[in-house]
């Protein structure tokens, strides 16, 4: 019998040019993840002035560790775009590009001649995609913005805490996170547009918009009810048990009730099961205006068990309940690992190095991760020569200081 094998199917952005004009982490992150399925994703960076993120967090050998993900499957190349020439290079560069993203003040590409007049006439199917702290228009437009100042002005913070405590903001960036994601579903979706219409259109990202739609119906409770959603710790205002809670050993166990059926067998497990027939246990609400004393219930049941023994009765018992991680617990746990979830790409600086795969998995046509970071302005000439430019040309524009 003869056996054919195919060849792998091509990735789904291939032949989507996108331009990274952004820095620091929504628009970056956004061109990241096109990248990961395919796009030829040029990062542009100021020739003296490199993308902050390139120094931003630890290093190992004086190399940036951020930046060899948040750069992975890009090409970098420099450009001055205050300078004329570095103006009609990008405007030569965008003719040939799909989606351009880009984080400047409201205003600043504009300053330059790149506005969004000049850039569609360049190339009328382009898709600019302009993530800023506060849109392009507003009270607030020309603020700086950072994902911080949106997870405190989302309501995020105010809801994030011990009900004693101070407005919580979260350690990593958040609401750049979630912009990323809104970005990169903005942009296919302006780019489906563009097949039915033919030319390209605006996206304005705005990163406290994003973050505000995640934490739910937060407006729809207040304009109906006047309801302002209180800081609970880890409990919820919708369902109990909901906590975390510690083991025997040390551990530390997050337990979720969000449905009453896993709420009564958490309840039998842990040996209360006269609890099921208190009135206010039927519905999650009222089970949690009675979180005192589920917790007591299973947090003295948990505390006399070991993190194993907990988690391996919980799961006999199909009751919801998970381990609290950190980073080494998640690079060592099987489900992770099945999933490759973290994954070991080469790197020519480090050598082997583990960060995030690609973001979720397609049957037949994955995405992967082609190459980390890669230094500031690797790949000017090349990018610039493929344009069409010459060597003298690209010189002329380096003495001028334009790359």
């Amino acid at each position: 019998m003869t056996t054919t094998t195919s060849s792998p199917a091509a990735p789904p952005l291939q032949g989507l040019r996108v331009l990274d004009l952004a820095t620091l982490f929504a628009g970056p992150l956004a061109a990241t993840m096109l990248g990961d399925f395919g796009a030829d994703v040029i990062k542009v960076e100021h020739p003296r002035r490199p993308d902050p993120s390139r120094g931003h967090g630890p290093a190992k050998n004086g190399v940036g560790l951020w930046w060899k993900l948040l750069g992975r499957n890009k090409r970098t190349i420099t450009l001055d775009l205050s300078t004329p020439g570095g103006r009609a290079t990008l405007l030569r560069l965008a003719a040939t590009a799909d989606v351009v993203v880009e984080n400047f003040r409201p205003g600043t590409l504009e300053k330059w001649g790149l506005g969004w007049p000049e850039l569609s006439a360049a190339n009328e199917r382009l898709v600019l995609a302009r993530v800023t702290g506060f849109g392009q228009y507003g009270p607030y437009a020309r603020r700086p913005g950072f994902g911080t100042l949106a997870e405190a002005m989302s309501g995020f913070a105010a809801i994030t805490g011990e009900p004693d405590g101070p407005p919580t903001l979260p350690p990593f960036g958040l609401a750049d996170s979630i912009a990323a994601l809104a970005t990169a579903y903005a942009v296919m979706t302006a780019l489906q547009a563009r097949a039915t219409t033919g030319h390209g259109q605006v996206v304005d990202m705005a990163i406290i918009e994003p973050i505000l739609m995640v934490l739910g119906p937060q407006p729809l409770w207040y304009d109906q009810l006047g309801y302002v959603q209180p800081r609970t710790g880890n409990r919820s205002r919708n369902n109990a048990p909901r906590n975390t809670y510690r083991t025997a050993d040390g551990s530390w166990l997050a337990v979720s009730t969000s449905a009453q059926s896993v709420a009564e067998r958490v309840m039998r497990l842990v040996g209360r099961p006269e609890l099921i027939a208190e009135p206010w246990f039927a519905e999650g609400t009222t089970r949690a205006q009675h979180a005192d004393v589920l917790d007591e219930a299973v947090g003295s049941w948990i505390a006399r068990h070991t993190r194993d023994e907990a988690m391996a009765a919980f799961e006999k018992a199909e009751a919801a309940i998970a381990p609290i991680y950190d980073v080494r617990d998640v690079l060592a746990d099987p489900q992770y690992q099945a999933l490759d979830t973290v994954t070991e790409v080469a790197d020519p600086d480090l050598g082997p190095v583990r960060m995030q795969n690609v973001l979720f998995r397609l049957s037949e046509t994955p995405g992967s991760i082609r190459w980390t970071g890669r230094p500031h302005g690797a790949d000017t000439d090349a990018v610039l020569t493929d344009l069409g430019l010459t060597e003298s040309e690209i010189a002329r524009l380096r003495s001028e200081g334009a790359l």
